[in-house]
């Protein structure tokens, strides 16, 4: 823990990932950042509840010294304004405690800097202090793993792109990549599953909501998927059917000629 200690001059802030949701995917560097912190930060929503404390729940139970929760309230919402003055009001706090010499730890769902919030509060953040990463387990991965499938073989293409994009971005992505991974599905649903249908793609993906969480949901043919909104925490992943073999025949040739 030598190079995650606060300095003399000022404190460490230090962005954890917890992975995405099952407590035993958090890393074991993580599980010490955690337990060491002075201050543990999180977002939580308009009812007081954080899904990335959740998840650190093992870690927060045994800390080696008294800890402070700062707790950031925050809308998930599109709306731009209200989430840049949280984070504003956010840093303010942080930086208190950085002042202070303290160790500031903030908890983010999946990785820090893979549509993690902890990128605004990076940007944010008062020169003078250091910073450090701890990457987690970004839900797409876990994602993989529970479908057992590869995402990329060989020469095989990958993509990630949100739901939040264009039609005309995510029809491209869809037609030009063998496998694409569509984050925050959501409230976009309906319309995926229109485009899935338009590229063909349709039967190549497989939906998941609260990946490796106790309530998951993993829907692998997409006729019994309501075309409906979702929650905020799911995505599409769409790969080409048997990949692996298709690949190793293109190696194969390659290699004759």
């Amino acid at each position: 823990m030598n190079d995650l200690a606060s300095t003399a001059q000022g404190g460490l802030f230090i962005g954890v990932g917890v992975g995405p949701g099952d407590p035993e995917l958090l890393t074991l560097k993580a599980y010490r950042a955690i337990q060491h912190a002075d201050v543990i930060c999180y977002l939580e929503n308009e009812s007081g509840q954080s899904q990335a404390l959740d998840i650190a729940v093992e870690a927060l139970r045994s800390p080696i010294k008294k800890q402070q929760h700062l707790g950031v309230r925050f809308a998930m919402s599109r709306e731009r304004v209200a989430a840049n003055l949280a984070y504003d009001k956010a840093i303010g706090q942080i930086h208190e405690q950085l002042k202070q010499g303290k160790t500031v730890v903030f908890l983010c769902e999946g990785d820090p800097l893979f549509f993690g919030s902890f990128t605004y509060l990076l940007e944010r953040l008062d020169s003078q202090y250091a910073s450090h990463v701890i990457p987690g387990i970004p839900a797409f991965v876990a994602a993989t793993a529970e479908l057992k499938i590869p995402l990329t073989v060989l020469k095989q293409s990958f993509a990630v792109i949100t739901g939040r994009h264009s039609d005309a971005k995510i029809k491209a992505a869809l037609l030009e990549h063998d496998a694409v991974v569509i984050m925050k599905a959501g409230i976009e649903r309906p319309r995926l599953l229109a485009l899935l249908k338009e590229t063909k793609r349709f039967d190549d993906a497989n939906y998941l909501e609260y990946i490796s969480r106790d309530n998951q949901q993993v829907i692998t043919d997409l006729n019994f998927l309501e075309n409906i909104a979702g929650p905020y925490f799911s995505l599409f992943v769409i790969t080409r059917k048997e990949p692996r073999r298709e690949a190793n025949q293109e190696a194969n040739r390659e290699e004759r000629a």
